[in-house]
Order: C-alpha cells, then sequence, then structure tokens
C-alpha cells in the first residue's frame, strides 16, 4: 500500500476529484447534503419503506405459521382419533376378558380420547391461542412449569438426536 499524505483523513487513500463537501460546490463529485429538507424526506420514505417490508414479512410469517399449526392439528386429531380406535378395541377385548365391569373404564376412556380429537378437529388454531393465554392467566405458576418440563424435554431430545449424529461411523463401545 503506498505511504498516505498526511493531509487525508485517517482511513482514506485517495483524494476524489468533486467529492470533498468544502469549497467544491459544483464540482460534480457525491456529496450526500441535505437542501430543503431533502435528506429528512428521503430519511422518512426509506423509514416507511423498511416498516412496509417488515409488515410485510410479519404477515407472511404468520400465514406459514399459521399453515403449519393446522397441519400439526389436522395430524394430531388423526392420531387421536387413531388412539381412540386402539382404545376401543382394547375396551372390547377387556369385556371379553375380565368383564364388562373392567371394561366399562377402557370404554369412557375410549370416548373421552374421540371426544378430544373430536374438538381438535372442530377448533381452528387461533381458538387454541386463546385458551393458551386464558390458561396462563389463570394458572401462571402451572404454565411455567409446564413450560419447563417441554424445555427439557426437548433438550434432552436435541441432545440424544446430537449424540446418535456423532456416533455414526463409529465403532460402538462395549460396555
Amino acid at each position: 500500500m503506498p505511504p498516505r499524505e498526511p493531509e487525508l483523513p485517517e482511513g482514506t487513500d485517495q483524494i476524489v476529484a468533486g467529492a470533498s463537501a468544502e469549497g467544491n460546490e459544483g464540482s460534480g463529485g457525491f456529496v450526500a447534503r441535505a437542501s430543503n429538507g431533502g435528506a429528512r424526506e428521503t430519511t422518512d420514505r426509506l423509514v416507511t419503506q423498511a416498516r412496509d417490508q417488515i409488515a410485510t414479512l410479519r404477515d407472511q410469517a404468520g400465514e406459514k405459521i399459521r399453515a403449519y399449526a393446522d397441519d400439526g392439528k389436522g395430524k394430531a386429531s388423526g392420531l387421536l382419533e387413531e388412539l381412540g380406535g386402539v382404545l376401543t378395541d382394547a375396551a372390547r377385548s377387556v369385556d371379553t376378558r375380565l368383564g364388562e365391569q373392567y371394561g366399562e373404564y377402557a370404554h369412557r376412556a375410549a370416548g373421552a380420547v374421540s371426544n378430544l380429537a373430536g374438538r381438535v378437529r372442530e377448533k381452528n388454531v387461533d381458538d387454541f391461542v386463546d385458551d393458551a393465554k386464558e390458561f396462563v392467566r389463570k394458572s401462571p405458576v402451572v404454565a411455567i412449569g409446564i413450560a419447563a418440563v417441554a424445555g427439557f424435554a426437548l433438550v434432552r431430545l436435541l441432545r440424544t438426536g446430537l449424540d446418535d449424529v456423532s456416533r455414526v461411523g463409529r465403532p460402538r463401545d462395549e460396555d
């Protein structure tokens, strides 16, 4: 790098003709200078554009999240319906093996799971969000406990998955 001339400001390698704001008023260089609030108008316009872009991205993200939530809701209700069917079959088996007295409990459990599946299917995502907000307002301590347990379970799941990925290709240790 060539030696710098002493009159240049720090970080400048060379003088560009017309780029100085002092004394070179119509020299054709690029100088950011406001005239009659032009910079303010430009700044306002850029801020407005940024806000519009943020609002658009937020709306798009909300739509994607809602679509994923609807898909998850459909899968959950399907799984609950299948579980209800399995419990109904198990209740019939209990009826024949142990008697209807014990089978009644299994039938109630199967009915409860089937009812839950129907409620999940009928509700929309906004209803679930509202229910969750109401639950947190009514029982914040329980909500924090549930969040802590869910977080712990998620971390354990991720660690197990990462441990499994790191073991791929390595010989298994014999205990």
